[in-house]
C-alpha cells in the first residue's frame, strides 16, 4: 500500500515530460495518489499533456486560463467532481514575456511586468482561494519557486522579482488558510532543464555554477525534486507551512564561491599546460596565480 493511498489531488502546470511538475507527479502516482492535470489552453498543449497523463488513467485533463477567475473556478468545480475532495494540489506556473526576462530588470515593460506577475504570482493566490474550498477535509498545497528570488541571480531578471513576490505570497497564504488545516509551502529546485527554464539565457551556465559551488559538488536531478514535492503534499510534512524548501544540493547556504575558485584555478592550469607547459610552470610560480 501506497504512501498516498486513497489521496486525491490537482497538478497544475504539466508543460511535457521535462517538467518539474511531471517529476513530482510521477512520485504522487507511484505512491498510490489519484491525480488530475490541468493544461494551457489549445490542442498542442492537451495532446503533450494527455501523452502523460492517459497511461495514468488520469480521471481528469482539463485546460485552465489562470488569468481567467471563472475558468479557474471551473477547473475546480470540474476536479470535485471527478476525484471527490482533494488532498492537495501542485501549482507549478510561471510566465514572462522572453524580451523582458532576457533584458536587465531596469528595461523590462511595464505590460510585460503585469503579465509576468498575474501569471506568476496572482495565479497561486487564486488557485489556493478555490482549492481551499476543494479541500474541507484540509491539505497541501505546493509551489514551485527559484532562488533568484531570494538573491540576484545575473539572467534571471525579472523573473527574480516575481519569484520574491511569489515566496511572500507562501506565508501569507500559509497563514490566511492555516485555520482550515490547509499547508501552504514553496520548493526551490536548483536549476533543471525545462520548457521554462529555456528562456533564461543563462539556465546553463547556472547548473554548471552548481556543481562547482555547491556543498554537495553537484547540481541536483528531477527525481530529487520530485521526491521532495511527494514530501511537501503529502502527510510526511503535516506540521510544515509558510516555507521555501530549497532543493539545490546547498547551494542557497554558500556565502562565497567556495571550492569553485580551486575546481576553477585547476581547469585554468589544465588548459594552459595542455597549450604551452612552459607558460604553466610560470604561471604555477606567480604570485598572482596563488592568490586565487
Amino acid at each position: 500500500m501506497g504512501l498516498l493511498e486513497g489521496k486525491k489531488g490537482l497538478i497544475l502546470g504539466v508543460a511535457n515530460e521535462f517538467s518539474i511538475a511531471w517529476a513530482i507527479a510521477r512520485k504522487l502516482h507511484a505512491e498510490g495518489a489519484k491525480l488530475g492535470f490541468t493544461h494551457l489552453p489549445g490542442d498542442k498543449m492537451e495532446r503533450r499533456v494527455r501523452k502523460l497523463a492517459d497511461p495514468i488513467s488520469a480521471p481528469l485533463i482539463t485546460p485552465c486560463d489562470v488569468q481567467n477567475d471563472d475558468d479557474v473556478a471551473r477547473v475546480f468545480s470540474e476536479a470535485s467532481q471527478a476525484l471527490g475532495p482533494l488532498d492537495f494540489v501542485l501549482h507549478s506556473i510561471a510566465f514572462g514575456p522572453r524580451e523582458d526576462i532576457q533584458k536587465p530588470f531596469v528595461e523590462a515593460s511595464r505590460e510585460g511586468f503585469k503579465l509576468a506577475m498575474d501569471v506568476s504570482v496572482y495565479s497561486l493566490a487564486i488557485v489556493a482561494r478555490h482549492a481551499a474550498n476543494a479541500m474541507p477535509n484540509g491539505g497541501s498545497i505546493a509551489t514551485l519557486t527559484y532562488f533568484g528570488g531570494e538573491r540576484v541571480v545575473p539572467g534571471y531578471n525579472m523573473m527574480g522579482v516575481c519569484k520574491a513576490a511569489l515566496d511572500a505570497s507562501v506565508k501569507y497564504l500559509a497563514f490566511d488558510l492555516g485555520p482550515r488545516k490547509i499547508r501552504v509551502n514553496g520548493l526551490s529546485a536548483g536549476p533543471v532543464k525545462t520548457l521554462a527554464a529555456s528562456a533564461v539565457g543563462d539556465a546553463d551556465k547556472l547548473a554548471g555554477l552548481y556543481e562547482m559551488a555547491s556543498p554537495m559538488d553537484r547540481n541536483i536531478d528531477r527525481d530529487e525534486v520530485g521526491s521532495a514535492g511527494l514530501f511537501l503534499l503529502s502527510d510526511l510534512s503535516s506540521g510544515i507551512t509558510g516555507e521555501i524548501m530549497h532543493v539545490d544540493c546547498g547551494y542557497n547556504v554558500m556565502g562565497s564561491p567556495g571550492r569553485a575558485i580551486e575546481k576553477v584555478k585547476a581547469l585554468f592550469m589544465k588548459k594552459a599546460e595542455s597549450l604551452d607547459p612552459a607558460l604553466a610552470a610560470r604561471l604555477r610560480d606567480d604570485d598572482e596565480i596563488k592568490r586565487l
